[in-house]
């Protein structure tokens, strides 16, 4: 993405356009929601609009997840929560995951973790004659509201 909202639009436009689908002003809608703040829960994002109906929120996060503009974050908690992909977004990041509350929030490894990480991952990924697409780490423990 170049960083702006108008090129966002256009790359997740793209997707949609390829999938045979419209970018509509709800999917935009929910677009700017998890760009602003991410990764969120569905009541999450349908606070943060008055705008979106919960049913079309639940039809319009099928659609960006199914163009591969929207990962789908699931975890221990009672509800999933989602986040623009990294294509969109140019940021690879990581989870920490509370399993207490169920707050999830992005982190980003130092440099030298990440390749050691990737290395080792393709490692392992080639031991089974896997070739290695990418990874997603979630780091599991408890935030300090719930330690």
């Amino acid at each position: 993405m170049n960083g702006s909202r108008e090129g966002l639009h256009e790359a997740v436009r793209h997707l949609l356009m390829r999938e045979g689908n419209v970018y509509t002003a709800n999917l935009k809608t929910m677009v700017d929601v998890l760009a602003g703040d991410g990764p969120l829960t569905l009541p999450e994002l349908l606070d943060r609009t008055e705008e979106l109906a919960q049913s079309s929120a639940y039809r319009g996060l099928g659609v960006l997840i199914e163009a591969g503009a929207v990962r789908r974050i699931v975890h221990d908690s009672d509800h999933a929560r989602y986040e623009l992909d990294e294509q969109l977004t140019g940021h690879h990041h990581h989870h920490l995951v509370c399993a207490g509350c169920g707050v999830v929030i992005d982190v980003e490894l130092p440099t030298e973790i990440e390749h050691l990480l990737d290395r080792s991952l393709d490692a392992v990924a080639q031991s089974h004659g896997f070739v290695l697409d990418g990874h997603d780490l979630d780091i599991r423990g408890r935030c300090c509201n719930c330690a």
